[in-house]
């Protein structure tokens, strides 16, 4: 009997995001909080561990300190077993030079492939929000004999746009094309108004994968890059596939959730998909108790409500005190402090932030240990916002961590 398949996964964590500056001005991409308790890369850890995959590195490189020591702290798997999260800094072992790309930064981790020696490689991105079972992918990559399965979300042929575009051949598995944000997105073949857009998550059969990296690198005028490089080189020789991600069935999915995906690399997108959290029928559902996003919770007391403080369509994390004031449509993270007369409102308040005695903060989002004084307005007069912070152009007004406003 053939044993089971072997599978390495990699999580490329190293991205700047820029995009999401002020919030990326200490810390990488994928270590920025999210929706009260977690950080953006919980969400492909869990995806992955609760498929079942238990070997995984984590490839790092820029401002990587709080997001390996999240790593290390939170993601402690069983050693007993053999199994691991691992964060993988940028090593140097082929010369004084850092990742020129992602697929440059596989190429000089290859040492963890050769360790491992499994069977498939699975790539996936770091900072999006979403439930997906991969083993399905895997078994979806297996089925076709493809050397490299590309996972595509279907989207608006208008919205495709902003995305690297997947056109399929006519029979709607093999990768024909591979686009980079292309004026005229093709259709998928099922429906002419929608476009299959990369997820950025591929699997890989390992030997094809290694024997590509080692061509791709010794190619001058490539981008190292796996969207860009290494994925038209399988479209080329017609051995890339898509996953279509409409078919992945997560447990205990909710219709409204089913599918859900978002890119959060702006800062419009980051405060909108915390909007998508706290309705009712959450668009996106935290509370998935059969496919649980797993983080490490500091050990803190409950949320307190004091002196008539008030929080409506809202979610507070633990050991936070609302204390005479209002929260509205808003997610307040661990250990914020909101003062009396103090009014929040359609805003993302991270860990440590105190709001003082009749502060109004609207539409805004307030990076950790944020000191916001008595009496000051935030997302009230957007002119006077963009004279001291940033404002989106969605109007959400961005304050950096620690930063102490003046009234």
């Amino acid at each position: 009997m053939a044993g089971r398949p072997t599978v390495l996964g990699i999580v490329l964590a190293g991205g700047e995001g820029k995009r999401l500056w002020p919030l990326t001005a200490d810390r990488a991409k994928p270590a920025v909080p999210f929706g009260g308790s977690f950080r953006l890369i919980d969400f492909v850890l869990s995806n992955l561990v609760n498929a079942g995959m238990w070997k995984i590195c984590v490839l790092t490189q820029y401002k990587s300190h709080s997001l390996d020591k999240h790593i290390t702290t939170t993601w402690r798997m069983s050693t007993m077993l053999g199994n691991y999260v691992t964060p993988v800094p940028a090593q140097q072992r082929l010369g004084p030079r850092w990742y020129t790309g992602s697929a440059d930064a596989i190429y000089q981790s290859l040492n963890l492939v050769n360790d491992e020696n499994p069977d498939y490689l699975v790539v996936f991105g770091a900072d999006h929000v979403y439930r997906m079972d991969p083993s399905q992918m895997i078994a979806d990559h297996i089925a076709s004999g493809a050397d490299a399965t590309v996972a595509g979300i279907r989207v608006p042929r208008a919205d495709a746009t902003a995305f690297g575009v997947i056109q399929t051949a006519p029979d709607g598995q093999r990768i024909a094309d591979f686009l980079e944000k292309p004026a005229d997105p093709p259709a998928v073949p099922d429906n002419p108004d929608v476009a299959y857009a990369s997820m950025g998550n591929y699997v890989f059969t390992t030997t094809a994968l290694v024997d590509a990296l080692r061509e791709d690198a010794a190619d001058s005028s490539s981008v190292h890059d796996m969207g860009g490089s290494i994925i038209p080189m399988f479209v080329e020789r017609g051995t890339a596939s898509v996953y279509d991600f409409a078919r992945n069935q997560v447990p205990g999915a909710t219709e409204r959730d089913r599918g859900y995906w978002r890119d959060v690399g702006t800062l419009d997108s980051y405060y909108d998909a915390h909007m998508d959290l706290i309705s009712v029928h959450p668009i996106f559902n935290l509370y998935n108790a059969e496919w649980p996003i797993h983080t490490q919770v500091p050990a803190l007391p409950p949320a307190k409500f004091v002196q008539n403080g008030t929080a409506t369509e809202s979610m507070i994390a633990s050991g936070s005190i609302l204390s005479g004031c209002s929260v509205e449509r808003s997610v307040v993270a661990n250990n914020v402090r909101i003062h009396s007369g103090a009014h929040v409102e359609g805003s993302v308040i991270l860990a440590g932030t105190e709001i003082g005695r009749g502060a109004v903060v609207r539409n805004a989002i307030l990076d950790k240990h944020v000191l916001v004084p008595d009496g000051a307005r935030i997302g009230v007069d957007l002119d006077a916002d963009r004279s001291r912070f940033n404002v989106t152009e969605s109007g959400i007004t961005v304050i950096g961590k620690g930063v102490q406003v003046e009234v």
